[in-house]
């Protein structure tokens, strides 16, 4: 049975490359070097072909780095890698709790040293290449350093509680584990912008002025209570430009990169904040919050069915059944289903987009928003002419044309 188990996980693991190879493919070849006329008036020509040169090397990037990924993973099943890894974590001590924290350290520590060269290069020549990237050498390791240290403390404490209910509860785990974990998403949701990202990043009011007049305004005629407006310093590591919504009720705020101002004009940043208030006021950060719970609740329900099963362990090489030899077998099992609901979600998240483009255009001006969205669209490079089936895989949002044809219908 643990050879069944075995070879559906490499099954699982070829045919996700493989699919994820062709929708690439397919992604490939809707580029063209000339302009379609669906764009023009959005890109330029230089413009476009620099942006179809980026997606490009992206793609040539993304072929390196993912088989990379697939012939490291299927080496480490075929030479038992995990067993390995849990025998070298049984040498420091026999606790349970303490093989799993100090087996996934391992894990994960090395597969992010192993994978940092790419991370590197993506960073300092790719992002370079194309004038993205504004992360020094410094701010690039202290970021590593940061990351590892919440994975550890974050990911650990979560890791050893779960652990520590199976030990206590057995297959009944899941339900004090879903408490917890539901308990965790909703703290995070709360106070993420307020706790983690100024560890990153600097986040400051917006400042008076005629922004910040024109904002006012707006939230007043649609009634929403203006207390959270941050301006974050992402031009320290790209001029990238963003926004976004987050936490719930008196926690929510809104949070607007300094280089989405630096492109945009007053009236195009607050038809963007307008759209982030559209998702708050049709509840959509709550509704996603919800269905990650209930989500998350499933996916912990049919783990306690599997997971004390020691075929799992053999599956990776191991004679001693342990829980996180087999959370490592059920994750690689629940792929293709974690697959299927990502598409769901995605589905999801692309009808809600609509319905807060919908909210902008309705409450402020649409023509506005649709300035925006193309002048973010130029200023990241956007892929304008992404394939109908990459998009339904992996798009959570529309296209850039498929929002300004609906966008229009209000103007």
């Amino acid at each position: 049975m643990e050879q069944i188990i075995f070879y559906t996980i490499i099954g699982i693991l070829i045919f996700d490359y493989c699919l994820e190879q062709f929708l690439d493919y397919l992604n490939s070849t809707k580029r063209s070097s000339e302009l379609p006329a669906a764009l023009k008036g959005i890109y330029d020509d230089e413009k476009y072909k620099k942006s179809q040169d980026y997606d490009k090397v992206n793609h040539k990037f993304s072929i390196l780095t993912s088989s990379f990924s697939l012939i490291l993973i299927l080496g480490f099943l075929y030479y038992s890698g995990f067993a390995f890894v849990d025998q070298i974590a049984r040498t420091f001590t026999s606790n349970p709790i303490l093989i799993a924290l100090i087996f996934f350290g391992i894990i994960l520590f090395a597969s992010d040293i192993l994978n940092m060269p790419f991370s590197i290069y993506g960073t300092f020549v790719i992002e370079q290449k194309f004038g993205f990237n504004k992360t020094t050498p410094k701010l690039f390791v202290f970021d590593k350093i940061k990351s590892w240290i919440l994975s550890a403390i974050i990911g650990g404490g979560i890791l050893a509680l779960i652990t520590w209910f199976y030990l206590k509860a057995g297959s009944y785990f899941w339900v004090y584990a879903w408490i917890a974990v539901s308990i965790f998403m909703l703290f995070m949701t709360m106070f993420y912008t307020s706790l983690i990202v100024p560890l990153f990043n600097k986040l400051k009011p917006l400042e008076e002025g005629e922004l910040k007049e024109e904002i006012t305004k707006f939230c007043e005629k649609v009634d929403y209570n203006l207390e959270n407006v941050y301006v974050i310093d992402g031009s320290k590591r790209s001029t990238k430009a963003n926004a976004y919504f987050s936490g719930l009720g008196k926690k929510k705020k809104i949070v607007l990169f300094d280089t989405l101002i630096e492109k945009l004009n007053k009236e195009e940043i607050t038809a963007v904040l307008a759209h982030e208030i559209g998702h708050y006021k049709k509840k959509h950060t709550l509704v996603s919050v919800i269905t990650s719970i209930i989500q998350m609740g499933i996916t912990l329900f049919i783990l306690s069915l599997f997971v004390g099963n020691p075929i799992l362990s053999k599956a990776l090489g191991s004679d001693i059944p342990s829980f996180h030899l087999g959370l490592i077998t059920f994750g690689f099992l629940y792929g293709p289903i974690s697959t299927v609901i990502g598409i769901f979600m995605n589905i999801i998240s692309r009808k809600n987009e609509y319905t807060a483009d919908q909210y902008a255009s309705v409450n402020y001006k649409g023509i506005h928003l649709a300035d925006a969205l193309k002048k973010l669209s130029v200023s990241n490079l956007s892929n304008l002419t992404p394939h109908p089936w990459y998009v339904f895989f992996h798009y959570s949002h529309p296209t850039l044309l498929q929002r300004l044809n609906f966008i229009r219908k209000f103007n």
